[in-house]
Formats: structure tokens, C-alpha cells, sequence
């Protein structure tokens, strides 16, 4: 698990990542006993289920962050990361290469 969604009242309050756990206990010194979640996690970008993936990969990159809470109606429905990103775009390239290999190979025949 690489991010976990912090909720408040059945709201999403912000993000927590292990960077964000890493960078607090290193600001502390190593002791962890009085941090709270509140004062690691960061505020959370979020993202529509109808975006385009290259619009979530312009706010990723713009916000630095590698993930993204989807949400709907005011409920989380997931978190996608920029391995899913990454994934979806490189889907997307081989998809268009075969296309295009299609095309070119009926073209010559």
C-alpha cells in the first residue's frame, strides 16, 4: 500500500504516504509517539471519474504527487496511481502501434 485516504466525518480530509510518514519521522528525529496523522498527510488533490487520462497525468505532474483520489458525488471510488497512469498511457501506445502496423501492412498489400 503505498497511499492511504484520510477521512473525516465521511469526508476525505487528505492523503498520507509512506514519503509523507518518512519526511515526519525524519523532521522528528525518529520518535513518532506524538504525530498525528493530521500533521503528516497532505491535502488531497482529487479527480472526477470521467476524466481523461491525460488530464490526471497533467495534475499529477503539475502537483507533484503520485496519487490521486477518484471521486464521485462527494465519495471517494477509488485512488488511481501514476503506475496506473503510466500503465494506461503505454496500453494506449501499443493499442495505437497495432493500428498503425495494421494499416501500414493492408496499404502495402
Amino acid at each position: 500500500i503505498g497511499s492511504l485516504v484520510v477521512m473525516e466525518h465521511g469526508k476525505l480530509v487528505g492523503m498520507l504516504t509512506f514519503r509523507e510518514v518518512l519526511k515526519a519521522v525524519d523532521a522528528n528525529k525518529g520518535a513518532t509517539g506524538d504525530l498525528r496523522v493530521k500533521e503528516m498527510m497532505t491535502r488531497a488533490e482529487v479527480i472526477g471519474p470521467d476524466a481523461e487520462v491525460d488530464d490526471l497525468r497533467r495534475v499529477m505532474l503539475e502537483k507533484h504527487t503520485r496519487y490521486m483520489p477518484v471521486v464521485e458525488d462527494g465519495a471517494v471510488i477509488g485512488v488511481l496511481s501514476f503506475h496506473d497512469v503510466a500503465k494506461a498511457v503505454l496500453e494506449e501506445q501499443a493499442f495505437e502501434n497495432r493500428m498503425l502496423k495494421g494499416y501500414i501492412s493492408d496499404s502495402v498489400a
